[in-house]
């Protein structure tokens, strides 16, 4: 049975947010690449440039980049180790909260963390994948299986189990998320290239 996502929640993800200017960041082993900057204003949960975006993905290949507005300190000390969203994909023609894959971020014990994050039928699952640094650019991948979203973050891959069975993931696409329980204590910069 397909699922609907309903019309006030398609509403809301389409007029919630407006895309940033992009900007070209050098790196030292390659020419310049394009990057969108992404906000997630203070006391909001949303970024800047949540579209509804439909997709349909066997592979989602990104590079993220934070700044030092990813060092933050919850209200509550307890809502510290809630996994922040960065990117990824609705699956199963279905809601993120049913059915999603995507890397998840927080700051924690003084480091920036990354993590799979993943929906099945409702049920949410989540794996540390690796600390980065504050300022770097991070390789990152979600590939879709039969069986599992295969997540590969600068070249470490770890998995985490699909309950869908086709060969690509179809949905839409999502954004980076500050939250939880709380909304973003100042403003927070991401850099994402597709």
């Amino acid at each position: 049975m397909k699922k609907i996502i309903s019309l006030s929640g398609l509403l809301f993800i389409l007029f919630s947010c407006t895309k940033e200017n992009t900007y070209l960041l050098k790196n030292s082993h390659r020419t310049a690449t394009q990057f969108t900057k992404y906000t997630i204003r203070k006391e909001q949960n949303y970024c800047d440039g949540n579209n509804f975006i439909s997709t349909s993905y066997s592979e989602l290949n990104f590079i993220a980049k934070f700044d030092s507005t990813a060092i933050y300190s919850n209200l509550n000390p307890d809502n510290q180790l809630d996994i922040n969203k960065l990117y990824g994909f609705s699956d199963n023609n279905s809601t993120h909260h049913l059915f999603s894959a995507r890397f998840g971020w927080r700051w924690s014990d003084n480091a920036l963390r990354l993590f799979g994050y993943v929906y099945n039928d409702g049920v949410r699952n989540s794996k540390e994948l690796g600390i980065v640094a504050i300022g770097t650019e991070n390789i990152c991948s979600i590939k879709v299986t039969p069986r599992s979203y295969v997540f590969s973050l600068n070249g470490k891959i770890d998995s985490l189990p699909r309950t869908s069975t086709t060969l690509e993931a179809t949905g839409y696409k999502l954004y980076p998320y500050f939250g939880g329980d709380e909304t973003a204590p100042h403003n927070i910069y991401i850099w994402i290239k597709e």
